[in-house]
């Protein structure tokens, strides 16, 4: 593809050199350049790409892209800052693909937004030929995405899948780094959708992913709106920086997009208050185009009344009832009928790491849940206590590391006022003292608290104390880790699977 079919829509200040260069692969990433390469030197969070340029220049870069700015970083990318000179030969041409040999510089007015736009526009728009979902919110973006995937699967169709756990194109996984992914990587997932025949796309929308443009260009077919509470404040600083980046999200859907919100939360109707989207909303509590109660539950399930009709739904929690109202609004906006809608929910799973449960001996309950927030710690304790008020309820948790200091003491206070007991502990510490956290945590207690909280810093012993010391008929819950396998520490990711420990501590609970 040529450079200027790439980049006619990044907001070019300038070129330099041959634009219709051709270009035959596209990166942010100087390691990953070859000849022939468009690389895109993005200024980011703390790493200026400005700085590879001389790298992507020698790996045989045929063109590079950059933010305008009056100072390149020190080192190797000013140098690179000279290159314009040598960006091909007098009439502009070049051999493509020659190491060391530039054909084209192009300069844009914001790097974050030129590389997802490129990107968009190289692998051929690959969003408009899918039906694309995003969901965005604190908490239940990953069990919504998961299961419209799973419940569009079982309705017969193709689907892809981006979220925290893994990517999915059709039924081929792959890993996950961020819980939306950097656009050259989104795109390029897309394109395999289209190419595998994929008609659905669901995927997670971050705030942080918005704010850093990683969805621009990006056309939707429908917005999910779930909640706003206490997260990523390390990043944002500010609870209104953090609600206005979710917004970002709304106002930029266009008018064939749908706007599925939740109006039980108090900023569903904000997101929506400069969208170009239909609005359709749905609720437990509030009136709404679509609604829900719950009739029964128990640990193996729960029923719902969803729109004046029943459904069995394996999933238990009021968190899930929400999550399966906006899975069941977002059916009937993509063209399934009410029917077949509610089928497929009564036939749904929860997502890996989400109120997962292990039975043990002495009729222990191991529950297993990504719960990181207060208010996910809230709704799943809350959970707990409602389907087995008569059982102990013990809560095992950390808080992870150079992240958001201040939801420790209030995670504290969630579990000190919902758990008969409480062990704190390590989460991903990354490079803080896990002993810091803790005291952090801590805080949040009050003195009935503190008499019946346990700190041990290391998970592994941790679960296994809690277990062992556990009277018979307790329900745990090891909140916080949910479907990671790893624990960082550190700068270290080491092997970490909860459910190992688990099951490793019910033979030994079997032997005693």
């Amino acid at each position: 593809m040529k450079l200027s079919e790439i980049i006619q829509n990044c907001g070019v200040l300038s070129v330099q050199g041959n634009p219709d260069v051709e270009i035959t692969s596209l990166t942010n990433d100087s390691r990953r350049v070859q000849p022939g390469s468009l690389f895109i030197a993005v200024n980011g969070c703390g790493n200026d790409g400005r700085a590879y340029l001389d790298k992507a220049i020698a790996a045989g870069a045929a063109a590079v892209l950059y933010e305008a700015s009056p100072v390149l970083p020190d080192g190797e990318g000013s140098a690179a800052a000279a290159v314009p000179a040598s960006a091909g030969s007098e009439d502009g041409s070049r051999d493509a693909g020659t190491p060391g040999r530039l054909a084209a510089v192009v300069i844009v007015k914001d790097s974050r937004k030129a590389v997802a736009l490129a990107a968009d526009a190289y692998y051929g728009h690959p969003s408009g030929k899918l039906q694309l979902v995003g969901i965005t919110g604190t908490n239940g973006k990953t069990t919504t995405v998961t299961l419209l995937y799973h419940m569009f699967r079982h309705l017969g169709y193709e689907c892809g899948l981006l979220s925290t756990i893994a990517n999915y194109v059709g039924t081929r996984r792959s890993e996950t780094a961020n819980t939306t992914s950097d656009p050259v990587t989104l795109n390029a997932l897309l394109a395999e959708m289209v190419d595998a025949g994929c008609e659905y796309c669901f995927m997670e929308v971050s705030s942080i992913g918005v704010e850093q443009q990683r969805i621009a260009g990006l056309e939707f077919r429908a917005a999910i709106f779930s909640n706003l509470t206490h997260d990523h404040l390390d990043y944002h600083g500010t609870f209104a920086e953090y609600l206005r980046c979710k917004k970002l999200f709304f106002d930029g859907l266009p008018a064939t997009a749908t706007a599925i919100i939740n109006l039980d939360d108090k900023h569903g109707e904000i997101m929506v208050q400069n969208t170009r989207a239909r609005v359709v909303g749905y609720a437990c509590r509030a009136a709404a185009d679509h609604t829900a109660r719950i009739l029964e539950e128990s640990f193996e399930g729960m029923l719902l009344k969803i729109d004046g009709r029943e459904v069995w739904t394996r999933l238990i929690g009021a968190h899930n009832a929400y999550n399966l109202l906006a899975i069941y609004t977002t059916a009937l906006v993509l063209g399934v009928p009410a029917e077949e809608a509610l089928v497929a929910l009564s036939r749904l799973e929860s997502a890996p790491g989400r109120l997962e449960t292990l039975r043990g001996p002495r009729d222990l309950s191991v529950v297993i849940d990504y719960a990181h927030t207060p208010d996910a710690l809230e709704n799943v304790l809350g959970t707990l206590r409602d389907v087995a008020p008569a059982r102990q309820l013990y809560c095992l948790f950390g808080c992870g590391g150079d992240r958001d200091k201040t939801k420790r003491p209030e995670m504290g206070a969630v579990a000190g006022r919902l758990a008969d007991r409480i062990f704190i502990t390590s989460d991903n510490s990354r490079t803080e003292r896990t002993e810091d956290i803790i005291e952090d945590i801590k805080r949040g207690l009050d003195p009935a608290a503190l008499a019946k909280t346990v700190c041990i810093a290391d998970r592994r012993e941790a679960i296994r104390t809690a277990l062992l010391l556990a009277p018979k008929g307790t329900t745990v819950l090891l909140a916080g880790k949910g479907h990671e396998t790893y624990q960082i520490l550190g700068t270290v990711k080491n092997h970490f699977d909860e459910r190992e420990i688990v099951l490793e501590t019910f033979k030994t609970l079997e032997s005693c």
